[in-house]
């Protein structure tokens, strides 16, 4: 089926969802390792996201490859790239961190983890306001599924992948948006592997060459004497770690092998996508709502297209690629189960946009050009200090993430 406007159209009034599934191998072959994320799970121990799964009747041991929230932010992404490049006109709130961040440059709602909602954005200021406290920022303030409009005029990804306003001037009671798009990548049949790691030291420094303390110059890092060592309020010198020379990686690292973070090997790897159309159509928007939800799908349609054509490099060692004949085919689902396969490239997911967005009434009408921020904020002084110490401390050697 062509995805063209009218289309879309009646698929938003009547069909359940839009679906789509692809098998992705390693881009080093089928055999080869690839790397999941890892999440933590206490204090010094991470682990990958390992599960049991009931596939064809079978208990089968699967890997998380990539989560539904980190699928939502390379979409959210992928969106960013097509209106930076002005193919796109949407609605985006932009925070300039230039002067105090310069590799942070300018983040938007489309690339802060909580969205519009996100605290970089509330503790940044438009003019000499800060932004919640702006007519702006109050504009959605009381956004609920059944008043969904003023969000839909200032973020409309959140009602597309979710938003939790709870660091907003209504705490853990802000609103909140259910995912209507979700997607996820895992690796089915997983076994796990094995890392080493080693080191020979060129110099032949070793071990018990000295022990190491932290300098009391944060410039300097370490010392070997006592005089030049910071001490505790106890007055004892504080050593590096545990003293040895190769906390400051010098000396030779024997062989070691890490059972817990080596990887893994899968039978195949499988990305799911569903956009769920009835879950748009929760969301009101007045008059407005057949045009709105219209424009929602095929915001989530472009998302999903965008980053596919993007391809999936997800982190180190672990390019995917789709197996002949197995990439990503989308399709609608209805009511009765029947499906209907889609067909929708990138050109013309932009272009089904486009027309959705030029359909919408006067009082939904995106209000600035594709390129053009609603409003470029800046970063408050308490904020901008935030940043600032944690650059210093990050620069000293400071352990920020034990602190």
């Amino acid at each position: 089926m062509a995805m063209t406007l009218e289309a879309l159209r009646q698929l938003t009034q009547e069909a359940v969802a839009i679906r789509g599934k692809a098998t992705l191998d390693p881009a080093g072959g089928p055999s080869d390792k690839v790397f999941p994320p890892t999440h933590s799970v206490k204090e010094g121990q991470n682990r990958y996201a390992l599960e049991t799964r009931r596939i064809d009747g079978e208990t089968v041991q699967c890997v998380l490859l990539d989560s539904v929230q980190s699928q939502a932010n390379r979409m959210e992404e992928a969106l960013q790239s097509l209106w930076a490049d002005r193919q796109i006109s949407l609605p985006v709130v932009a925070v300039d961190f230039g002067a105090i961040a310069p590799e942070v440059g300018m983040l938007t709602s489309l690339t802060a983890p909580h969205r519009v909602s996100d605290a970089l954005l509330r503790d940044s200021m438009l003019g000499d306001t800060l932004f919640r406290l702006s007519p702006l920022g109050k504009s959605f303030t009381d956004a609920t599924p059944r008043y969904a409009a003023p969000l839909f005029k200032i973020c409309p990804t959140a009602l597309v992948f979710g938003l939790w306003d709870s660091t907003g001037p209504k705490g853990g009671l802000g609103s909140k948006f259910a995912r209507s798009l979700v997607s996820e990548i895992v690796g089915i049949g997983a076994v796990s592997g094995a890392k080493t790691a080693s080191r020979i030291d060129p110099t032949g420094i070793v071990t018990k060459a000295g022990e190491v303390l932290e300098a009391k110059d944060p410039n300097q890092r370490w010392t070997l004497d006592p005089n030049e060592a910071r001490v505790d309020k106890k007055g004892k010198v504080v050593k590096v770690g545990d003293g040895k020379v190769s906390e400051v990686n010098h000396s030779n690292i024997p062989p070691t092998i890490d059972l817990t973070s080596g990887g893994v090997t899968v039978d195949r790897i499988e990305h799911s996508v569903v956009l769920s159309l009835a879950a748009l159509r929760k969301l009101s928007f007045g008059k407005a709502d057949t045009e709105a939800r219209t424009v929602l799908a095929a915001l989530g349609l472009l998302a999903v297209v965008a980053s596919e054509a993007r391809g999936h490099d997800l982190r180190s060692r672990c390019l995917l690629i789709p197996r002949k004949g197995q990439a990503l085919k989308l399709e609608s689902m209805d009511r009765f189960g029947e499906c209907k396969s889609i067909d929708l490239d990138l050109n013309g997911a932009v272009a089904l946009f486009k027309a959705a967005v030029d359909a919408l009434p006067p009082e939904l009408k995106f209000d600035k050009q594709p390129g053009e921020p609603l409003a470029t904020l800046t970063p408050s002084e308490k904020l901008a200090s935030l940043i600032t110490k944690s650059r210093e401390l990050a620069a000293a050697g400071a352990d920020v993430e034990a602190e």
